[in-house]
């Protein structure tokens, strides 16, 4: 299957910088989505593929910093980067503490912009394949039965067959069958690859 090409959002109210970086990022071979406001951008919204949002710090109706605040809350992920002709070591700071890959002051080198947007475009897509992993992941432990669930609990915490027996109250021979189809359900290679895999879906055992 191919790839979702990357794209990269920009929003910034001033219509000359928006088309500055269109030019910019098309020239590259960056598809460019660009935006004068987050309301317009949320009308819209990311899109399929990998992407970083190229976001002004001053902006009508909300500001950059205060969008992603917005982003954080509702933990949606997206890599920033911050633009500003106005920027100040405090806004920086909070920017960067939210989680920003990078702060650039007006007039910024293109090249700085540039290579911001591949570290962000690069940690998108590692995000998103680690996303579409555990997707596949909950859709194979969804099709467990109940008590393959709770046989795949036990078995990851290293006890032995004759133990899990006596722990839930069946014959070994019954979670022997249970173990070879959690390993079978889930694509798992080995106990240590089960327990990889419990470990991403927080699996506890019920007590």
């Amino acid at each position: 299957m191919a790839q979702t090409p990357a794209t990269v959002i920009v929003i910034d109210d001033d219509p000359a910088v928006r088309d500055s970086l269109g030019s910019l990022l098309r020239s590259v071979g960056l598809q460019a989505k660009l935006f004068a406001s987050v309301g317009d951008f949320l009308k819209e919204g990311r899109g399929e593929g990998p992407g970083c949002l190229v976001l002004d710090v001053r902006l009508p109706e909300r500001s950059g910093l205060d969008f992603q605040r917005d982003l954080a809350a509702a933990n949606i992920y997206i890599p920033i980067i911050f633009i500003t002709g106005h920027g100040d070591v405090p806004m920086s700071v909070q920017a960067m503490k939210g989680g920003a890959i990078e702060f650039l002051t007006k007039p910024f080198r293109d090249q700085d912009l540039l290579d911001a947007i591949q570290l962000g475009l690069g940690r998108d897509r590692a995000w998103l394949e680690d996303e579409r992993g555990m997707t596949a992941l909950r859709e194979r432990f969804d099709t467990l039965t109940p008590r393959e669930r709770e046989v795949m609990a036990i078995v990851v915490t290293g006890r032995l067959n004759k133990q899990i027996a006596g722990d839930i109250g069946i014959s070994e021979i019954t979670v022997k069958v249970h173990r070879g189809q959690v390993m079978r359900k889930m694509q798992a290679s080995s106990l240590v690859d089960l327990a990889r895999m419990a470990n991403k879906l927080k699996l506890v055992r019920e007590t």
